[in-house]
């Protein structure tokens, strides 16, 4: 089997989409380790729905964690100078409100179109939304961060999703562990492959049609 990305690296492809004084919210899973990987000289602003706003990455070391400093995703984050702290219906009022500048979400399926499932197992009769639907159509970029395919192989980019949908065509962009596909309206735009992948391969791993971009490349980090 070829080697893909790992959780961390795919994390930090992740990260360089996030540019200088960006808002962004992280959903949990490996969109959580993309804090860690802010580029050198960029200022991210980090949100979270429980209400926290401007913290920093995940503590290094367990004794650094503190239970008072926890994002909504359950995780907890490195107190920062200016972090404010404030009521979670304040924190959806950003989120809805349109000011929340990038969210990213782990995914269980993305169709071509950008429709995104990623809060119930129906076979297994569990789930929870939290603010995943808040953040999918109220933040202003959408990025999905996941495994391109299931531990068991099935395909985790549709046609159409076959989970109940979190929200229709909202995903911009999907960051993988073997490729980086931009969403657009003239479908699955196949960006950047991972190392030693091509574009057959990842596209055999797919079920859309890709579209192959004149300026494909090994995904950059």
């Amino acid at each position: 089997m070829k080697p893909r990305l790992d959780r961390q690296t795919i994390a930090l492809r992740v990260a360089k989409e996030f540019y200088d004084g960006a808002v962004v919210n992280l959903g949990g899973g490996i969109p959580t380790l993309a804090a860690n990987f802010v580029p050198e000289g960029r200022t991210v602003i980090f949100h979270t729905e429980n209400g926290a706003l401007g913290f920093g990455g995940v503590p290094s070391n367990e004794k650094d964690e503190n239970p008072y400093f926890m994002g909504a995703n359950g995780v907890p984050f490195t107190p920062l100078p200016g972090m404010c702290l404030f009521h979670h219906a304040d924190s959806f009022a950003m989120i809805r409100g349109g000011h929340i500048d990038i969210t990213v979400l782990g995914a269980l399926q993305v169709s071509e179109k950008g429709d995104l499932a990623n809060w119930t197992f129906p076979e297994r009769g569990i789930g929870n939304i939290g603010g995943a639907m808040d953040l999918a159509i109220g933040c202003n970029r959408v990025i999905v961060a996941m495994e391109h395919t299931t531990p068991k192989g099935q395909l985790k980019i549709l046609k159409e999703c076959n989970y109940p949908l979190t929200a229709s065509q909202c995903v911009d962009l999907i960051v993988t562990d073997i490729a980086v596909i931009q969403v657009t309206r003239e479908g699955l735009v196949l960006k950047e492959v991972g190392p030693g992948w091509t574009d057959k391969e990842v596209q055999a791993l797919t079920e859309p049609e890709l579209i192959i971009s004149g300026d494909l490349k090994e995904i950059e980090l």
